[in-house]
């Protein structure tokens, strides 16, 4: 019985999972502008293959396989978001159609607005 419920509950995460994936690459193809597509990617990178490995973890034969799954699931909880992070930062700062608004928010930042209100 036990095996049963270990088996449903990684065939139910492994199955979000992978509608998440896809929906993120539908995501990726359906906008228009690059950050747009690169939070698609981002957000469905992040919890798809967080429920994938999940569904991983309750299929795991041992508690050390287990934990090293958790360690994966932290190390791309941590990376994905800086690495989405820096590279819709260097979109914003070397395309042109977003210099108005880094202007705009560089100058309310000098203003010492620091609340992010435009």
């Amino acid at each position: 019985m036990l095996e049963w419920i270990r088996f449903i509950f990684t065939a139910a995460f492994l199955a979000a999972g992978i509608f998440i994936l896809i929906a993120s690459v539908r995501g990726v193809y359906k906008f228009d502008y690059a950050l747009n597509r690169m939070h698609a990617a981002a957000m469905g990178d992040t919890l798809g293959i967080f429920f994938v490995l999940i569904g991983l973890v309750f299929s795991a034969p041992d508690i050390w396989l287990g934990a090293k799954l958790v360690l994966i699931i932290v190390f791309l909880w941590i990376a994905s978001p800086v690495g989405s992070h820096l590279i819709a930062r260097l979109e914003v700062n070397t395309n042109p159609i977003w210099e108005k608004d880094v202007t705009a928010a560089r100058r309310t930042i000098e203003e010492g607005d620091t609340h992010g209100h435009l």
